[in-house]
């Protein structure tokens, strides 16, 4: 049965688990014993799986499953719903005498997540039944796991549209410069200006909004620069400036630059910053770990 946007499916969490399994598996026949189900009986609940959405969710071979594009989307968002059901799950049913669960936090790459990986080992010395679930992404991925109800927690960092969240900001800034080899041409300088970078293999991270933060910096449009590659974490595009006369816009401190590293750190000029973001969804109910864990981090932040 198809159904229109008016209405509402009637899905089971047990059929998004029969699907998961499929998938994961690449057999029904596999996934039939796993489940502790006959294989008829999975095919069928497949099959009406399909019918409810009025698509074609995966491609029966001789031997191995395949997930159509609509199957490759429903699994993404059959995974979101059975993280929220877990999560759920693990909120009823924890011991409320004993503060523990999951905290799921989304997180970018800088130097000022120190501070946040202290509060997580100070938080399981204090309250050893407490879990935490780190999840590594640009803002994009961040924004969209805290939307989705998956994180409870966002550390973001600027640039970064703030309006649908709350937030506080940490008493730190990062610092924005071009990663490169140690002999390349523009390491003999201080500072990087925008004209050094002019005919320069330049690679950039893969966000909108802090692409139109760089072409402010240099006083127009990126595509002034030759942007060759974009990246979404830094820490692979490290190897690959390693190979070449790449330059790379990343934050400082992210990386261990001695005498015997082949790459070097040089800021910007004009200096360009970023302030770092702790935030939640507007009106989002916490757990009391999540509680426990924004008052440790705000007592810590007393200091500075």
């Amino acid at each position: 049965m198809s159904y229109n946007n008016d209405e509402v499916s009637s899905v089971e969490i047990r059929v998004l688990q029969y699907f998961l399994t499929v998938a994961r598996a690449k057999s029904i026949s596999k996934a039939a014993l796993e489940l502790h189900i006959t294989q008829p009986t999975l095919s069928r609940q497949i099959k009406e799986l399909e019918d409810e959405f009025g698509k074609q969710l995966i491609i029966r071979g001789s031997r191995h499953i395949t997930l159509t594009q609509d199957g490759i989307l429903f699994k993404q968002y059959a995974q979101e719903i059975m993280t929220l059901v877990e999560k759920a799950q693990r909120e009823m049913l924890k011991d409320e005498e004993i503060i523990s669960g999951v905290i799921y936090i989304g997180l970018g790459e800088c130097s000022g997540m120190r501070i946040i990986m202290k509060i997580i080992a100070k938080m399981q010395t204090i309250y050893p039944h407490i879990q935490f679930h780190l999840l590594s992404g640009n803002a994009q991925d961040i924004s969209y796991q805290l939307d989705s109800g998956i994180l409870d927690i966002g550390i973001f960092i600027d640039p970064v549209d703030l309006t649908k969240y709350d937030y506080f900001k940490l008493p730190m800034n990062e610092t924005w410069g071009i990663l490169m080899r140690k002999d390349s041409e523009l390491a003999k300088y201080d500072s990087i200006t925008p004209q050094l970078l002019k005919d320069k293999a330049i690679i950039l991270p893969n966000q909108d909004i802090i692409k139109n933060e760089i072409a402010g910096w240099i006083g127009g449009n990126e595509r002034k620069l030759d942007v060759q590659v974009t990246y979404n974490l830094i820490n692979n595009i490290a190897l690959l400036v390693e190979e070449g006369h790449y330059y790379a816009f990343t934050l400082e401190n992210l990386f261990h630059i001695d005498d015997k590293s082949p790459l070097c750190f040089k800021q910007l000029s004009p200096k360009m910053e970023a302030n770092i973001y702790v935030a939640w969804k507007k009106y989002h109910p916490f757990s009391k770990q999540t509680e426990k864990f924004l008052e440790l981090l705000k007592i810590e932040l007393e200091k500075y």
